[in-house]
């Protein structure tokens, strides 16, 4: 999917974009033909929006392996609370939260790893990735995917002023990185094409991810089932040695 979310949606004025990649085509009769079970819902989510959150997260970290692996974990939970994305207002906005936040986890920065990255944008990566974690994101969500400043102050649970100086912040670092400075909104530009383009080839199955969920799901009840019965025999047996 390489079509430009910010391009489709000047094309359609009002239209509102939920960042990631643009919704699945409107067929005809697709009003009256919801997807019969969660199973396709769920995978219908993923096709149209996890490539679009891969290339998101490869900015926001300049490693393609942890890009991936945070857009599967994303999909993951969405699976584990399917009821609550599913009636969500903005399901796509759900994924590329858990994505984003877990992209930018303190925990993974030891993990950006210089050979995933592609020699063309090597300083748009050099410009974006010397910014402060929430300057690169706020660039992201308003730059690259046409986010208002209000919608990305939600998204990231920020005031609008916060994402206001952290946006103005990270444009002027960008440009100056760049040497763009006598050119506003070329940097811009270049967000927008990285985001819009790129290679998902690897990336694993809807079908693969909810499995992999399920699996979790199990394993998680499992070990909590025999920490409570280990609990209870503990308490049992010093119960009973006490009296």
């Amino acid at each position: 999917m390489s079509t430009n979310v910010l391009d489709q949606a000047e094309a359609a004025p009002g239209r509102k974009t939920t960042g990631g990649t643009p919704p699945l085509p409107r067929q005809p009769g697709a009003a009256t033909c919801p997807p019969r079970t969660p199973q396709d819902a769920f995978d219908a989510l993923h096709s149209a929006s996890a490539p679009g959150l891969i290339r998101q997260a490869y900015l926001l970290t300049g490693c393609r392996r942890l890009a991936f692996e945070s857009v599967e974990y994303a999909f993951r939970r969405a699976w584990q609370h399917w009821p609550e994305v599913a009636v969500a207002a903005d399901p796509v906005g759900w994924v590329r939260s858990r994505a984003h936040e877990y992209a930018l986890s303190p925990w993974h920065r030891v993990r950006r790893a210089p050979g995933g990255r592609r020699p063309l944008p090597a300083a748009l990566f050099g410009a974006v990735l010397q910014l402060p974690p929430r300057h690169r994101r706020a660039a992201l969500l308003c730059d690259g995917l046409g986010m208002s400043v209000a919608l990305a102050a939600a998204e990231t649970e920020s005031s609008t002023c916060a994402v206001a100086g952290r946006l103005a912040a990270a444009r002027d670092a960008i440009d100056r990185h760049l040497g763009m400075a006598d050119e506003p909104g070329a940097s811009r530009r270049m967000l927008r094409s990285f985001l819009a383009d790129g290679s998902t080839a690897t990336m694993a199955s809807a079908r693969a991810l909810r499995l992999s969920s399920e699996r979790r799901a199990r394993r998680l009840a499992r070990t909590v089932y025999v920490g409570v019965a280990a609990f209870c025999a503990l308490v049992a047996y010093v119960m009973f040695c006490g009296s």
